[in-house]
């Protein structure tokens, strides 16, 4: 039986400021560029500004990518383009400096964390802060067993909901929420094919690096034998992780949770945060509205997430590296509608003589006046 309470989150979690965002709806009104020629700028920043509780918005200084790393037993049925348990090689590409993600990170001068939650490798392999969280070595098949076990669950959510409190308390503004996995795709497709109520191939995508026709075959399978493990579940969100998530995607979905409580913004990557963000909007229905979905992956289930979380993607630029990479290519987008919500000058108030002349409601000083027409 698990000491972790899901239905708290539902009191502990508020919407950003309403009153603060129609202050920033005023303000942008009063702007020297016209109002709507911004686009969807203008709602970034009014979104921001509700987030902060400030009016203006304070520009975004302090991001950073969080990427929780994980093997899923479900790889070897041959599902990903990848080895099973090779994703502790992706995880030394980022930390190593040479993946997308991480040259992006660089050029952008954001700051990368990932967090082992169950590598398939020897945790003296990589670095103590990386490890340091691990649950397992590897999650179960979650077409024949379960991912974890409910204790393994709740201290993986845990654990999740720690590092956001870390992140928080560190002064981080805004968090672009990624996943390293092999195998995280067909746990991510199970929970958003349990959750909306649909068919395994409704949800079945090519992954991150792309996989053949008897691959898509094969996973499609998994998740529809996953789906047998997880429809029983669905009333209890942690035991739904437990059975057919996995520790990276309980971590994600308690970092998500204790976000939101945490009142930190956090941009989606792709379709495993997606999932998780499903998960977390079942515990508690006004999380999503502290994130952003960065970018449209193209895969199906992701869009199947985002369409019943109402999210709708910043960017749709077909990249399906995962890491996290089309979430921060979506962070400077944000910056810039912090920036120049902050920092667009107002319209300067009507002097005095004009607002007396009639000059300030339109009226032409030089007309004459009602009483004058004869």
């Amino acid at each position: 039986m698990s000491g972790l309470n899901l239905d708290d989150f539902v009191d502990l979690i508020e919407r950003p400021d309403g009153g603060v965002r129609r202050d920033a709806e005023e303000r942008r009104e009063r702007l020297t560029l016209p109002p709507g020629t911004l686009g969807r700028l203008d709602e970034l920043g009014e979104w921001l500004s509700a987030a902060q509780q400030r009016v203006p918005v304070k520009p975004i200084e302090r991001s950073r990518v969080v990427l929780f790393a994980g093997d899923h037993g479900v790889a070897e049925l041959g599902v990903s383009a990848r080895p099973a348990g090779s994703a502790h090689q992706l995880v030394r590409a980022v930390l190593d400096g040479e993946s997308p993600v991480a040259i992006l990170a660089r050029r952008y001068d954001v700051p990368v964390r990932v967090v082992d939650m169950s590598l398939d490798c020897d945790p003296d392999d990589l670095p103590k802060e990386v490890t340091r969280h691990r649950v397992r070595r590897g999650s179960g098949r979650l077409d024949i067993e379960d991912a974890l076990t409910l204790e393994e669950a709740e201290q993986a959510f845990r654990a999740g909901m720690a590092i956001a409190d870390e992140e928080a308390d560190a002064g981080t503004d805004i968090v672009v929420l990624g996943d390293v996995s092999v195998g995280g795709t067909t746990a991510a497709g199970t929970l958003i094919a349990a959750l909306c109520g649909t068919d395994a191939s409704v949800v079945t995508g090519r992954g991150g690096a792309g996989i053949d026709d008897l691959a898509w075959m094969r996973k499609c399978a998994a998740i529809r034998d996953g789906l047998r493990r997880a429809r029983p579940v669905l009333g209890d969100q942690l035991q739904l992780l437990a059975a057919s998530g996995g520790a990276d995607l309980a971590a994600m979905t308690g970092f998500l949770l204790q976000s939101a409580v945490r009142r930190t913004p956090v941009i989606l990557d792709g379709v495993v945060s997606a999932a998780c963000a499903l998960v977390a909007q079942r515990v508690a229905f006004r999380a999503p509205d502290w994130w952003l979905a960065g970018q449209n992956s193209g895969e199906p289930a992701q869009e199947k997430a985002l369409d019943r979380i109402a999210l709708d993607p910043l960017l749709d630029h077909g990249v399906t590296v995962g890491e996290g990479t089309g979430a921060l290519l979506a962070l400077p987008l944000v910056q810039a509608a912090a920036a120049l919500a902050a920092e667009l000058p107002e319209r300067p108030d009507p002097a005095p003589d004009e607002r007396a002349d009639g000059r300030a409601d339109g009226q032409d000083s030089d007309a004459p006046a009602a009483d004058d027409i004869t």
